[in-house]
């Protein structure tokens, strides 16, 4: 009441003190910070477990249940929840938001440190990681084939050769921009050379996939033979003998039955196409490439 009396009795005064108050509110204004992306720390720790070949089921009691009943004993989880999927099981840790994010990602490290001997040795090394909200991706673009986007503009690049293309130029430009930590490709196809074996050749043989598999892995690699050294000079031998052709796959060969050799092409068909899709993007139901800017 009494700045009340005080401002009626002096309206002069009043005046300035309310244009003092708006000068100052708009000096501090100007010099207020602003961060658009800021640095908040959330205490959420993710561990990712792989279990190639498991159903959702085992994943749930081999992996899930002993990775839960193992970090439950932490200090300052708020919430704990998990999904099995096939061949992989999450596991999601909340904290307070009192907890420090590092700290609380070192606690679920040296538990799961202690837990990783009693889970079965098929199960890969859990994955634990911190939950970072400006890793997410700021920008994403979408890479079309010419005659989607103007028909009859130019020949149009397959899967592959688009793959190349974005991840060997435009990834790489877009890498060297000032600001940009990663660039992430979604949907990609790579080139792969796909060896179909044929089950009735390999039964005629009598040879197994995994000696096909050993052979080709064997044949297609440069390794050194070590060093011939003289008075004058060394001379280091190196065999190059990995695969420049994909019908070369078919020369390998696997085995020799009655001195006779067995090669790859006698047991399997080769085929040079794309590898299988681990990704998928879609722009207006149209399969497309995806590049998420970090």
């Amino acid at each position: 009441m009494w700045f009340t009396r005080v401002s009626l009795n002096n309206p002069v005064f009043a005046t300035m003190m309310m244009l003092a108050l708006v000068v100052l509110g708009l000096f501090s204004m100007q010099r207020l910070q602003v961060d658009q992306f800021p640095n908040v720390d959330f205490p959420v720790v993710v561990i990712s477990t792989d279990y190639p070949g498991a159903s959702p089921e085992i994943i749930e009691s081999e992996v899930t249940k002993k990775i839960e009943e193992g970090v439950n004993a932490i200090a300052g989880i708020n919430a704990l929840t998990s999904r099995s999927y096939e061949g992989q099981s999450v596991v999601i840790i909340e904290f307070g938001l009192h907890m420090d994010g590092r700290k609380a990602a070192d606690d679920v490290r040296e538990k799961v440190a202690s837990i990783r001997p009693t889970l079965r040795t098929e199960v890969k090394e859990p994955r634990v990681l911190r939950f970072d909200p400006s890793s997410r991706a700021i920008w994403s673009v979408a890479v079309l084939p010419n005659d989607a986007v103007s028909p009859g503009a130019g020949p149009a690049m397959n899967t592959v050769e688009l793959t190349n293309w974005a991840e060997q130029t435009l990834k790489k430009r877009l890498e060297n921009v000032r600001g940009v930590g990663s660039v992430t490709l979604v949907g990609g196809s790579k080139r792969e050379i796909n060896i179909y074996l044929n089950p009735q050749a390999l039964e005629a043989f009598g040879i197994t996939p995994d000696q096909v598999a050993n052979a080709v892995r064997a044949d297609n690699q440069d390794f050194p033979a070590g060093t011939i050294r003289s008075l004058e000079q060394d001379r280091v031998i190196q065999i190059a003998a990995r695969v420049q052709r994909p019908e070369d796959f078919g020369r390998i060969i696997v085995a020799r039955k009655n001195g006779a050799p067995v090669r790859v092409e006698q047991l399997a068909t080769i085929s040079d196409g794309a590898q299988e899709l681990e990704s998928l993007a879609l722009y207006n139901g149209q399969r497309t490439l995806l590049l998420n800017v970090q």
